[in-house]
């Protein structure tokens, strides 16, 4: 159980309000930080021959918790997110404010199998009560989170369109059910290194970048043109 007071993001926010970087509210890194940060390793990893992973997540129902108990308690909460997500993630990656009650994570060097693996166990923990300490008062709130994961090359060449397939993974996992880790959509779970050799992967990581064009794009194009061969 987390138990955080208001007073706590008030201080953050006092504390960090002349940090361009730093968003106001929670003391996470802002979207601007992010969006910089984003471009930046995406070019190294194209240099590398790396992965970015990137995981968008916000709180289930944050509307409605902030209509029953006040937006005070509502900023109180998403500072609980932040807090746990930078301590969870502080050995593998960055977090951000996102925008509204959304947070990123960006995980520098990760394949998206593993990012999705750190999160499922993350939103595992995170489904608990949380408990906010208002002057005398103390609540305790239920929480859940929806998360979406993307990557750099899998699901595309520019970090713009790792953040819309992520984005677009958050979406899937609200109308699923909330509660939940999503990929982007037709991704299923499956690690890479189970089925081709490394010479492969390297060749398709090197085929990706200077196409522009995503892994898992290039990968469906040869399983049709396989299909399609053996008339199946």
């Amino acid at each position: 159980m987390t138990i955080i007071s208001i007073e706590w993001y008030i201080f953050i926010g006092m504390k960090n309000e002349s940090e361009k970087n730093t968003d106001v509210l929670t003391g996470l890194a802002s979207r601007e930080a992010f969006d910089a940060d984003f471009a930046q390793w995406v070019t190294q990893a194209k240099r590398k021959g790396i992965s970015v992973s990137l995981a968008v997540m916000d709180i289930d129902w944050f509307g409605r918790l902030n209509k029953t108990h006040g937006r005070d308690i509502g900023d109180a909460l998403l500072c609980v997110l932040a807090q746990e997500t930078a301590q969870a993630f502080q050995k593998v990656g960055r977090a951000y404010r996102f925008g509204g009650d959304a947070v990123a994570v960006l995980c520098n060097g990760m394949e998206k199998e593993a990012a999705f693996i750190l999160l499922e166990q993350f939103r595992q923990a995170f489904d608990a009560t949380h408990r906010v300490e208002q002057e005398k008062e103390t609540l305790e709130v239920a929480m859940q989170i929806s998360c979406g994961v993307a990557a750099y090359p899998d699901d595309g060449a520019k970090a713009k369109d790792i953040v819309n397939k992520a984005s677009e993974a958050l979406y899937r996992a609200k109308v699923s059910g909330r509660n939940k880790v999503c990929l982007p959509r037709e991704e299923k779970m499956v690690t890479k290194t189970s089925h081709y050799t490394q010479g492969q992967l390297m060749g398709l990581r090197r085929l990706a970048e200077r196409e522009s064009i995503g892994e898992a794009v290039l990968l469906r194009e040869a399983l049709n043109d396989i299909l399609r061969k053996y008339n199946a």
